[in-house]
């Protein structure tokens, strides 16, 4: 608010009121509170409402890339990104990343895939906290051939405590067991491996050698 003298000292200029001075200064402020208020509100609106995208280049029909990016009903029907390429609260696509991801390759907090990778991860490879799969790897894993720091495997598990038909570990439950005991080789391993399993895939066969003698 204006001071009191500069008001009258306006009012005596223009020859016009101090209550008509006051009044027009008093719409002005609620004007701009008002626009203010509209910006703010909009501002908000924005921010609930995210971001959203989908590609026009389409594959039979479905959008290359989709993006769903929302903080208003996360995984409502319309907050589900659905493309070749999808990204958001929640994405299916071949490519899917997500808070909760379904897809050929999935990347999220939640994710089911053919590879996946996240806290909680499914798939035919899953790589995450708690991981369930043919092949698994994880703090906890669960699957065909397991690894992490607490292993169950049907044919192989490799971890700090490992539990399989051939389980190697610093705890090891199996059929096939193999201790950490002071230390392992990843020959040693290796060896192991093919003794039990001679026809294991080459990768895994390397990569469960390289786990087996870095368990600690």
């Amino acid at each position: 608010m204006p001071e009191l003298g500069k008001l009258i000292a306006l009012s005596e200029l223009f020859e016009v009121s101090v209550d008509y001075l006051v009044k027009d200064w008093v719409e002005e402020e609620a004007s701009a509170n008002a626009e203010r208020l509209e910006e703010t509100v909009a501002d908000l609106a924005r921010y609930m409402k995210g971001y959203t995208y989908d590609s026009k280049t389409r594959v039979f029909g479905i959008p290359l890339v989709s993006i769903r990016l929302t903080r208003h009903g996360l995984f409502g029907r319309e907050s589900v990104a659905k493309g070749i390429i999808a990204i958001g609260n929640a994405a299916v696509g071949v490519v899917a990343l997500g808070a909760a991801s379904v897809g050929a390759f999935s990347l999220g907090a939640f994710s089911v895939g053919v590879l996946s990778i996240g806290a909680l991860a499914a798939g035919v490879c899953s790589l995450g906290a708690l991981a369930v799969g043919v092949a698994a790897f994880g703090s906890a894993a669960v699957g065909v051939y397991a690894g992490g720091v607490a292993a169950v495997g049907d044919q192989i598990a490799v971890g700090v405590a490992a539990m399989g038909q051939t389980a190697i570990g610093q705890e090891a439950t199996g059929q096939h067991t193999l201790l950490w005991g002071n230390g392992l080789a990843a020959v040693q391993v290796e060896q192991f491996l093919k003794e039990h399993h001679p026809d294991l895939w080459e990768p895994l066969l390397r990569l469960f050698s390289f786990l087996g003698a870095h368990i600690q």
